[in-house]
Order: structure tokens, then C-alpha cells, then sequence
């Protein structure tokens, strides 16, 4: 029987869903998996679930009857909610993803706005990750040696994330999207200032892992070369927060320099705008947003700023916001480069207690990030860097270092006047070599290497601390069993007190073997 691969493109899923870059999708049922791998489409960019035509109604309706008893409650719930706040305008109006315009052929531009983001209502689902580790160093490299971390046999699993994701369209101009993480399977830590008790911290809640909102907002469609979204927002600050789900790196855990001076994932309330403007090579994303400010209590010397990302209290202060603004250029098949800025005026005026840094002066937060991808059939290649300044490190560390010892902050100072992270990663698909042969997996052998530095300048009167440098290799294979599901395995060596790119420093090297799987995918759509 002759099987077929439809292929449907929808250009801006930035104007009607959070994951920005999930563009193409196969949709037809008597799709072959074998053949995924010609059509030269990221993993994130495939069909969540594709079906033989013979078999497709019978594993269709068993995913989804499970489903159904595993999510029932929590999509009932949502549906109640949703139809009550419904919109009354009719469905008249053509979103801005689905009128964006994507070449000058007519018949390509009305199957964009007949197919859209094929969903009419509500679509559900989610993405997650599971990892193990073998590794041959203990937990500390800055106590108990001189030489670093000791040598010592170990091994950790773990569920980094777990994550529903859910849409709803009001109608075609007013939509509603979600995202709830469950990290490491606890419900996290919430803490509030008792001001009768003189101030003091107290633990509502303490377990391990954490359960939030990673998402939830509202988006409004206008043009498809301005909307407005407002909530709870990523902000896309480097390649890990643009582009954060599982699929979308090789390793089986997200990019390490990253992920260390900043936070990850990194969301806050704010307003946002958004759009796509350009044509043919001259196209071009971009975001701009007004977001809850960082707060300079959750400062530290292993991390930079990335823990002072505020969400710990029932309320966010926005006492100096934070400026966001991302440029993607999309101008060129399978070639995307992308940059973004982020500015906090004082990240000290957005503190816990008010007159902690009252004598530190202002603490101005700058962060510059890069970033490229280019895929075709063969390979996969990105590459990304950040660069970070922060004002007034010595008088903050100074601050931080008197916090009270009920916060929840670490006081380990000093924090850095500049930091740095730098990485890429190349991947080759061993299946496009073999044209013809659907018996071949679709498997990426990959390497990446990166270099950060939490502590890479300070001001004059601060001493950097060297095991904080890290220079880094990771090498191994992603195979996608299917095309939203893909089984990892990598081997890591870190280099520590150095920024050779092949050497070693004067502490011990950590090394680890992992292995991981990870998916994607849209559940129940309608």
C-alpha cells in the first residue's frame, strides 16, 4: 500500500502558543515513521503522534482513554473554568498565525489559514524527562581537599520535570495557555515574612522538588506583526530559555553553562509583545517585555543571578521591573540566529526587606546573549554565548553575607562583577546517509563544549574563586525512537580551574556517564 506524509506548515505559532519554534507537523494517518527523517524536520518540529492507517483508531483511542483517566479531573476542572469565561465574539477572525504569510504562492498561503495550529478549541499534553547518572566525584569541590572534589564512586536518578501543557481558544483572537512543572517530584517550598516577629522567615511548606506555574497568560491576536500577551511568561534569555524543551538539546540535561548563571526555566509575570515582520531572507521574530525584576537577595557566587529569580512569595515585587527584548532571524531554511537583552535597574529595590541595601546603592543587572541553529538532513549544529555584568558586586556581597540564617538564600560571596558562558554542539543524522532504507534509526551521534565561569571578573577588592571555572566536554548518541520521543546516553568530563579547551587544571576532573529519554507531545486535541 502506498503510504504518504502530509506535511502542513504554520509560520508564527509565536502568536498562538508558548513554544515558539514547533512549526511543521505531519498529520496524516498513513504516515511512515521511516520516512520522517527525509523531510528534514526537527524533532520538535514532528507530529506528536503519528498512526498506521491500519491500526491508527485502535491505538488512538487506547491513548487517549488513558489519558482521559490520568488528566480527567484536572481538564474537567479547566473546561468548567474555560466555558464559563468565554467570549462571546464569533469566530470570524482569522488568527495571526494563521494569516501569516509564508511565501508568495497563493495555494501555500490558504493552507496555512485553513489548516492553522490544528486545533479548534482546546489541545492538552505536555513534555518530560527522565535521567541517570554514574559519576566518579563527591557532592562539594570547594571543601574537604585542596584538590577539589574527592574521588568517590556515585550514582543519582532522577525526574528533572514533568510538565502539562494546555490551550484554550476563547476564539480566534483570545487564548489562554498554561504550563504546570513538577520538578523532581515534590511540591517545593513557599515562604512568608512574618513583620510581627520582627521580620523573620518562616517554612510554610518544605519538601523536596517543586510544583509551579510555569506558565499562564493570555494572549490577544492582532496583526501578525504586533500582539499583546500578558500573565505569567518565559523569558526567552539565551538559547536553553527560548528554546527549553527536552528535544531541542542533545544531552540529557539542558546545557549546564547556561542553566548555572541563569535561571532555568526562566519565567515571570509581565506583559509582553510580540510579532514577525520581513519577508523571503529578510524575516525576522521578536519579542520585547516588561517582566517582575530580579531580586539581588538570591545573589551568589556559585550561581550568579540565577536564584534570584523571584516566586517564593505569594506576591513578586516590581518595584524595578526587568527589559526584555529578543530578535530571532528566520530568513533562511533551517538557519536561525537569534539575540537578546535583559536589564533590571536595581535589582536591590526588588529585595525581601526593603532596607537591605539601602547603603549599597543601586544594582544594575545587564545580561547579552547570542545564539544560531542551522539543521538540514545531515546535521544539526547550534551554538550560543552570554555575557553578564552586574553593578555593585562588592557592596552586594558585603549585603549578602549579613541575610538572616532562616532565608532561604546560600551567602556564599563573593559575587561577580562579570560572568561568561559559552558552548556548541554538533549533531550528525546517520539515517539521512542511508537514503531509501527505513530499517535505519534515526540516531544522532553528538559532542558539545562548553566553557562558563560564574566568577570570571570582579571588582577590584574581590578575590574569584577558580573552582567555580569550568571547561567541559560532553560526547554521545540521541536516537529517536519516534519522532517526539528520543532515548539519550552522553558521556561528561568537566575540567575545573581552567578555559583550555583540551587541558586540565589543578583540581580533580568530574566525570559522569548518563542516560535519559524524553518526549513531547499533544494529547488530546479538539
Amino acid at each position: 500500500m502506498e503510504r504518504k506524509v502530509r506535511e502542513m506548515t504554520k509560520m508564527d505559532i509565536t502568536a498562538t502558543y508558548r513554544h515558539e519554534y514547533r512549526t511543521k507537523f505531519i498529520i496524516d494517518e498513513s504516515a511512515d515513521f521511516s520516512r520522517l527523517a527525509e523531510m528534514n524536520l526537527e524533532p520538535d518540529e514532528r507530529i506528536f503522534f503519528v498512526f498506521d492507517k491500519n491500526v491508527s483508531d485502535l491505538y488512538r483511542d487506547k491513548i487517549i482513554k488513558k489519558m482521559r483517566k490520568l488528566t480527567g479531573l484536572f481538564v474537567l476542572c479547566f473546561l468548567l473554568s474555560a466555558n464559563a469565561l468565554q467570549a462571546a465574539e464569533p469566530e470570524k477572525v482569522t488568527s495571526a498565525a494563521e494569516s501569516t504569510e509564508i511565501s508568495t504562492d497563493k495555494e501555500k498561503k490558504e493552507k496555512v489559514a485553513n489548516d492553522g495550529d490544528n486545533y479548534k478549541k482546546f489541545r492538552f499534553g505536555g513534555y518530560g524527562e527522565m535521567v541517570a547518572s554514574f559519576k566518579d566525584y563527591g557532592i562539594n569541590r570547594f571543601y574537604g581537599a585542596p584538590e577539589g572534589n574527592p574521588d568517590k564512586h556515585r550514582n543519582t536518578i532522577s525526574i528533572p520535570r514533568f510538565v502539562l501543557a494546555l490551550d484554550y481558544k476563547f476564539n480566534s483572537k483570545w487564548i489562554l495557555g498554561a504550563e504546570i512543572e513538577f520538578e523532581s517530584g515534590g511540591t517545593g517550598t513557599a515562604y512568608e515574612l512574618e513583620n510581627t516577629e520582627n521580620g523573620e522567615y518562616e517554612t510554610e511548606v518544605e519538601k523536596g522538588g517543586e510544583v509551579a506555574i510555569e506558565q499562564f497568560h493570555i494572549t490577544r491576536l492582532i496583526v501578525p506583526q504586533f500582539n499583546i500577551r500578558a500573565g505569567h511568561i518565559i523569558v526567552p534569555v539565551g538559547l536553553t530559555n527560548a528554546h527549553h524543551e527536552p528535544i531541542n538539546f542533545f544531552g540529557t540535561y539542558r546545557p549546564e553553562g547556561e542553566t548555572t548563571i541563569l535561571p532555568s526555566t526562566w519565567h515571570e509575570n509581565g506583559l509582553e509583545f510580540f510579532g514577525s515582520f520581513g519577508k523571503g531572507y529578510a524575516s525576522f521574530d521578536y519579542q520585547a517585555m516588561i517582566v517582575a525584576g530580579l531580586n539581588a537577595n538570591g545573589f551568589d557566587r556559585n550561581t550568579w543571578i540565577a536564584s534570584g529569580k523571584q516566586g517564593i512569595f505569594e506576591e513578586d515585587n516590581f518595584t524595578s521591573p526587568g527589559y526584555v527584548a529578543r530578535l530571532d532571524y528566520k530568513g533562511v531554511p533551517g538557519l536561525r540566529i537569534g539575540a537578546s537583552f535583559y536589564y533590571c535597574a536595581d535589582a536591590g529595590s526588588n529585595s525581601d526587606k526593603a532596607d537591605t541595601y539601602s547603603s549599597t546603592g543601586k544594582i544594575p543587572v545587564r545580561i547579552y546573549t547570542a545564539d544560531a541553529q542551522y539543521r538540514n538532513k545531515y546535521v544539526v549544529a547550534r551554538a550560543n554565548m552570554v555575557y553578564g555584568n552586574l553593578g555593585n558586586s562588592a557592596k552586594l556581597s558585603e549585603a549578602n553575607t549579613k541575610l538572616s540564617n532562616k532565608s532561604p538564600y546560600s551567602r556564599i560571596t563573593p559575587i561577580a562583577k562579570n560572568v561568561v558562558s559559552y558552548a556548541a554542539e554538533a549533531g550528525l543524522n546517520i539515517s539521512a546517509f542511508f537514503k531509501g532504507n527505513r530499517k535505519v534509526p534515526v540516531i544522532y551521534p553528538f559532542a558539545r563544549y562548553e566553557y562558563y565561569n560564574p566568577q570570571e571578573k570582579g571588582e577590584a577588592s574581590q578575590i574569584m574563586e577558580k573552582r567555580c571555572q569550568v571547561s567541559m566536554w560532553t560526547a554521545g548518541l540521541n536516537w529517536y525512537a519516534l519522532p517526539n520521543l528520543v532515548v539519550k546516553a552522553d558521556y561528561t568530563t568537566r575540567q575545573i580551574g581552567t578555559n583550555k579547551v583540551f587541558g586540565t587544571g589543578k583540581y580533580n576532573s568530574e566525570n559522569e556517564f548518563s542516560i535519559g529519554i524524553a518526549y513531547i507531545g499533544w494529547f488530546v486535541k479538539k
